[in-house]
């Protein structure tokens, strides 16, 4: 890695540390500890998705036009402000404004960070970059979760206040560690065509490819990632009986086999094809989901019932393990030339729609149709194969298996220029 990419892993790392202070006590802080009640805390979750859904369409453009950086300092000042007041925030106003400032910052991140990783990494080493991306965000959640979970303490509302004060110190230390990166400048795309707001959708919806991605994307982010905090986890505690602590057991193993298996992985996917890859996942994910409806409604012993329910969370971990280093590249590979930031805001931008969702839908379901649940997403999953094997037909070559395309042009004499001048 070049002395950019690693401080923008380090600029991964930070911010997920800074979230995992905050992200799992949300709800308990504006609910308990501030007395708001569960309906302002539910309001304070769906804030997140509104801000997040309202910035998002614009944060492209801004990245198209300006460059992934200054959008990203100005996304990690509004979060920084967004989390420390909302450490000090006392009525619900002033928390549901704090909130959505820190959700529309930390959503533009993401596109940001995910352009500035497009524009400092060749493609030979692009799903590496992303897969690094992916281990240090887990690594910092779970690391930023658990030391956050030894400093709160419900009858304190001083030590929920210092949590958001070190996640607002987090976004600042990163404001300071990204100012110093040195971007390549990467190509933009004509005053003209930039001018026009419609201009990156146009060609997005013009991208049969890409379309196919983003419904792709929808199914994937909405049938796992929309259901851990929501209807999986009430499926779990109602259907199969598990304890919180359990819950927190199996949370705790999707981030290890993310963290012990990302690089074997790696490893594995990077000379496979893509779109086979992802269609693997979606059988995977149907294995989980298989092994959750076991656990709910299988009659099995509390034992059995338990340790297919943490299975399942690993399972999805193993799928998303092979995901990170997929999905992210094949954006990038996808956009036209200077246009990686408004690909990535909009992929950005159909996450956040099926994480918001994704809940809503699950949640209800989760609680009480336990078997129309279990098979509403067992369907889904093995949707995510079908639509992979459909966007595999799409792609080129080069998009669906890249490591193929660069090794048949160096068979050809494409790439070796170094021995042509050494025989000159």
């Amino acid at each position: 890695m070049g002395a950019a990419m690693r401080r923008i892993h380090a600029g991964n790392a930070l911010s997920a540390f800074g979230l995992g202070f905050t992200v799992p006590y949300l709800y308990v802080y504006v609910a308990q500890v501030r007395g708001l009640g569960a309906m302002t805390a539910g309001a304070v979750l769906a804030v997140f998705a509104v801000a997040a859904l309202l910035v998002l369409p614009f944060a492209g453009r801004a990245i198209v036009r300006r460059g992934p950086l200054p959008v990203l300092l100005a996304a990690l000042a509004a979060a920084a402000v967004g989390s420390l007041s909302l450490g000090f925030s006392g009525g619900a106003a002033s928390v549901l404004l704090s909130s959505a400032l820190l959700g529309a910052g930390q959503a533009v991140m993401q596109p940001a960070l995910a352009t500035m990783i497009v524009d400092c990494s060749p493609s030979e080493t692009r799903s590496r970059a992303f897969a690094m991306q992916f281990f240090l965000q887990n690594l910092g959640l779970g690391v930023g979760g658990l030391i956050g979970g030894h400093l709160v303490d419900t009858s304190r509302p001083a030590s929920f206040t210092l949590l958001f004060a070190i996640e607002a110190a987090m976004f600042s230390v990163l404001v300071l560690v990204m100012a110093t990166v040195r971007v390549p400048r990467a190509p933009r795309v004509a005053e003209a065509v930039t001018g026009r707001a419609s201009s990156g959708w146009q060609q997005i919806m013009g991208n049969r490819a890409m379309v196919q991605l983003c419904v792709l994307g929808f199914v994937l982010f909405f049938a796992c990632y929309g259901q851990f905090d929501s209807g999986l986890s009430a499926y779990g505690v109602e259907a199969a009986g598990v304890s919180p602590s359990t819950l927190g057991t199996a949370l705790a193993a999707n981030t290890a086999v993310i963290v012990v298996a990302q690089f074997a992985v790696l490893r594995i996917v990077e000379r496979r094809k893509r779109s086979r890859v992802i269609a693997v996942v979606g059988l995977i994910w149907a294995l989980a989901w298989v092994l959750a409806g076991y656990a709910g409604l299988g009659h099995a012993g509390h034992a059995m019932a338990t340790a297919a329910f943490v299975s399942t969370y690993a399972l999805f971990g193993l799928g998303e393990a092979m995901l990170s280093p997929t999905v992210a590249p094949l954006v990038a590979d996808l956009a036209p030339e200077g246009l990686a930031g408004q690909y990535n805001s909009v992929f950005a931008l159909v996450k956040q729609l099926a994480l918001a969702i994704g809940p809503a839908v699950g949640g209800p379901m989760g609680a009480s149709l336990f078997a129309p649940y279990i098979g509403t997403f067992l369907v889904f999953s093995l949707g995510i194969t079908f639509l992979a094997v459909r966007l595999g037909r799409e792609l080129t070559p080069g998009q669906n298996q890249p490591s193929v395309a660069r090794s048949r042009v160096v068979a050809q004499g494409g790439a070796p220029a170094e021995p042509a001048v050494a025989q000159s």
